[in-house]
């Protein structure tokens, strides 16, 4: 489980203080599919940031699947986003030099995970997005949705407690957007918490619970109708 209480992030330069989150207090179980939503500048990335231990939090508490991490050093926190975590992002941010696999097979490499058990996990990953025909081929012979498909494979490949998803349909046509869809939200049934930021209302009403952003506070959350 991920738990916020009254957290704030302050961005500063010699110049300007930014407060991107205000006494942020919210729970995102495990296992639960979670939307975040809200205009440009609300803190949605800022929100995402800080639950992928990308960044820290200024002040408050955040818990971490039970661990309190807000005064961890970057080795523990590198170390917890290698073990626990699977992103996905808008702009793909694969490896144009290797194939489908290979880009896949990254997550494994930093893990460590011996070459026979790699390969199994990669072929099981692109046969779960319907990409196994794809692995020697390149990025940029996939389209948008395969490349998307393609990085959500490597975000599974790693079998993570928590995906984070940034804008993952927002380059994609409505197919390929509910193509990923999909598999986000098969995801979660197996266990696996996700949390995707997205400006897409009709993909965030796909998730089992939305939380809308203003101004760096929380203004209203919507739970999916049983």
């Amino acid at each position: 489980m991920l738990q916020l209480q009254d957290v704030s992030k302050v961005y500063r330069t010699d110049e300007v203080e930014t407060l991107a989150l205000n006494e942020v207090s919210l729970e995102i179980g495990a296992g639960e599919f979670v939307a975040v939503t809200g205009p440009s500048g609300c803190g949605k990335s800022t929100l995402l940031n800080l639950l992928g231990l990308l960044d820290a939090v200024s002040s408050g508490s955040f818990r971490f699947f039970g661990e309190e991490v807000s005064g961890y050093g970057e080795r523990r926190l590198t170390a917890l986003r290698r073990d626990r975590i699977g992103f996905v992002f808008q702009s793909f941010n694969l490896i144009d030099d290797l194939t489908v696999a290979e880009n896949v097979e990254v997550a494994l490499l930093y893990r460590k995970v011996a070459p026979a058990e790699r390969r199994r996990r990669v072929a099981e990953a692109l046969e779960e997005v319907g990409l196994a025909h794809r692995a020697r081929h390149r990025p940029k012979q996939l389209s948008g949705g395969q490349q998307q498909r393609v990085a959500v494979a490597r975000a599974l490949v790693s079998r993570p407690s928590l995906i984070l998803a940034d804008e993952p349909t927002g380059n994609l046509d409505t197919a390929n957007g509910e193509a990923v869809m999909a598999l986000l939200t098969s995801a979660a049934k197996a266990g696996v918490t996700v949390v995707m930021v997205t400006h897409s209302m009709s993909h965030a009403a796909e998730a089992e619970r939305t939380i809308r952003l203003l101004d760096g506070r929380v203004v209203g959350q919507t739970r999916l109708a049983a």
